[in-house]
């Protein structure tokens, strides 16, 4: 089963499995897959719960219960975590999360103009800001990185490959995955796939995701 997700996840950029293991909790689960992060003290799992308003400069304290914007997650590190890890503990067929692949982001964009386009963080993390690429070569092949909220073009073509993006990304090919049931699974290349949350309807606002980062896959 290792063997096939690594495969879908490395082909497709991302895999969906309806309750999978469904008796097996989060953190069990996440470290048969891969070796999990702790990016903040304490917290391997973040539980994602809709807020009307939460704090300030995160999404949810941004959009509250709208839909987020394409983005990969925490695109102004450095070194965003490769995998994202999605289950289920209670959802709706009717809160989707949206796939767009990176891959043809890059290639409407042109891989010239990705790997030149410099942006930088809104804000310094740890009291420094470091010039990034929205696509980097790395050793496994490419990273790309979107946030249009908290990165900002630092380059003339930055700025061009930002307007590119936000056109490209307004008519490109999305994919819809809906953790609907308790063990929906959904494992992301987060160094490829954009992906987005929906908007919240009325009466969804119990809905409970929980997310771990993954540096790898096994």
């Amino acid at each position: 089963m290792l063997a096939e997700i690594r495969g879908r996840v490395a082909d497709r950029g991302y895999v969906f499995i309806r309750e999978h293991v469904a008796d097996l909790d989060t953190p069990t689960l996440a470290r048969t897959l891969g070796p999990p992060i702790t990016p903040w003290a304490g917290r391997l799992v973040q539980q994602l719960i809709p807020r009307v308003s939460s704090t300030p400069n995160t999404y949810s304290g941004i959009y509250g219960l709208d839909r987020f914007p394409f983005h990969t997650d925490l695109a102004h590190w450095r070194c965003p975590p490769r995998y994202l890890l999605l289950r289920c503990i209670k959802g709706y067929s009717d809160v989707p999360t949206f796939l767009i692949d990176g891959e043809s982001v890059i290639q409407a964009a042109t891989l010239d103009i990705m790997t030149r386009a410099i942006v930088k963080p809104r804000r310094p993390r740890n009291g420094t800001i470091h010039l990034m690429r929205l696509c980097e070569q790395v050793e496994v092949g490419r990273r790309v990185r979107w946030d249009e909220k908290f990165l900002r073009p630092a380059s003339r073509i930055g700025e061009t490959a930002s307007q590119q993006v936000r056109t490209i990304l307004s008519t490109a090919e999305v994919f819809s995955c809906a953790l609907a049931r308790a063990g929906d699974t959904l494992l992301i290349d987060n160094w490829r796939m954009l992906h987005a949350r929906s908007s919240i309807p009325l009466g969804r606002e119990d809905r409970i995701i929980e997310r771990v980062y993954l540096e790898g896959l096994y």
